[in-house]
């Protein structure tokens, strides 16, 4: 019985295939294959695509976009690198012609000259339409209620954000909330001549504190790093700390006064060794990384520090500096922050805030900051790279930030 009901079943299964037409099947299976063979990413960016295409057609949308039709943005940024600025001139250049508003990159020596701005301007109608900030900087901007909320749930190309995989969900411990939306990821790095760390291992690419003092007494004079409170030079002493306490859980916590008795000691004894072998003793440090780097490449250090873990492929490249240069960063991981766009409460052109912002999220904008001479990594899902990325440090607490440069000063600055 058993064998008669399996032959019907083989019959059936036959009549099946024939009365179905056997191109046909083979029809299906190409079109099984062809559905499978897309990779998850590919179907995800396809969606995500399409959600920000209705985003674009939304009311709210088109309303932005018309508002924003003939309005001058003023965005104070950072503008101590020529490829950042480049950039920007660029990023003008196709906002103009696709929105017709206008971009006015107005260059700063650091971002806490805008916050002295508006904070003296307290809300009212501010000269700043939009500013490139995190750290301590937002922290305060957000706590005195001074920032656009929202922004996220306004701007179209946010959606592309990877909050999940590079979690962009806090600045400096801070909440972002919607105050602020990521543009761009920063990895603290170190470059350095190949001799300075690894004469006897050419594939090293971690340091500690320990084998920057014992290069320094090797080498004297030839390491330096940018004098605090430019974001780099206070970003090593971070690097340092951190370090040289094993990443103690208090930094990355608010600042209290036993912490800081506790945890700061440990650096100032680690640079009081350091710093009378260093370039100019310890009594002159460079003004800014871009500073740092000209030294580096004029030969007269064998150090140079960077955020951008893109940068020494950059400048070996354009044959700035040598092919066997190393990049290098601190064992444990390099200390890892987004850097961020926000609006002002005050600002006379939010609309164009946000359409600059929607801009500089697209998949063109972010490619040509990869791609070009910035090389700044992306921090939108679809252009994601990983094997650009170096091992992640949790960055500390805003408070600590003002501590460790204020005391600094008072013991190094004179």
């Amino acid at each position: 019985m058993w064998q008669t009901s399996k032959h019907a079943n083989i019959r059936s299964r036959i009549g099946f295939f024939n009365s179905f037409g056997w191109a046909n099947l083979a029809l299906l299976f190409a079109v099984l294959l062809s559905v499978l063979s897309v990779s998850p990413v590919a179907l995800g960016n396809s969606t995500l695509k399409e959600t920000i295409s209705e985003l674009e057609a939304s009311q709210q949308w088109q309303q932005t976009l018309k508002e924003a039709r003939g309005q001058t943005v003023y965005f104070y940024a950072w503008g101590g690198s020529k490829p950042v600025n480049d950039y920007l001139r660029w990023a003008a250049r196709e906002i103009a012609s696709r929105y017709k508003v206008r971009l006015r990159h107005v260059k700063v020596a650091d971002i806490s000259e805008a916050v002295s701005r508006l904070k003296a301007e307290d809300g009212s109608k501010s000269a700043i339409d939009l500013l490139w900030v995190n750290g301590e900087n937002f922290s305060y901007l957000k706590a005195q209620k001074l920032l656009l909320g929202k922004l996220p749930s306004a701007i179209p190309n946010t959606t592309l954000l990877a909050t999940e995989q590079l979690s962009l969900h806090n600045d400096f411990g801070v909440p972002m909330e919607g105050y602020e939306v990521p543009w761009g990821v920063g990895q603290f790095n170190l470059i350095a001549n190949q001799s300075l760390f690894s004469a006897k291992n050419p594939e090293q690419t971690s340091i500690t504190p320990a084998d920057i003092l014992s290069a320094a007494e090797r080498n004297p004079g030839r390491i330096s790093y940018p004098r605090p409170p430019e974001f780099h030079g206070t970003t090593f002493l971070k690097q340092l700390l951190v370090a040289l306490t094993n990443s103690d859980p208090r930094l990355f916590a608010l600042a209290t006064p036993n912490a800081q008795q506790q945890l700061l000691p440990v650096l100032w004894h680690y640079l009081d060794k350091l710093h009378p072998i260093i370039w100019q003793n310890g009594s002159a440090f460079p003004s800014s990384n871009t500073e740092q780097l000209a030294l580096f490449t004029q030969q007269q250090l064998d150090l140079a520090v960077s955020f951008n873990p893109n940068q020494m492929a950059k400048e070996q490249s354009e044959k700035r500096i040598a092919s066997n240069a190393q990049r290098l960063f601190f064992d444990g991981g390099a200390i890892t922050n987004s850097h961020n766009l926000a609006i002002p409460k005050g600002a006379q052109s939010p609309a164009g805030a946000k359409v600059v912002i929607h801009f500089l999220l697209s998949e063109l904008a972010q490619k040509h900051k990869v791609d070009g001479s910035w090389g700044d990594p992306a921090v939108i899902t679809p252009l994601l790279d990983p094997a650009s990325t170096l091992p992640a440090q949790q960055e500390l607490h805003s408070s600590w930030q003002q501590v460790i440069e204020d005391t600094w000063q008072q013991k190094y600055g004179a």
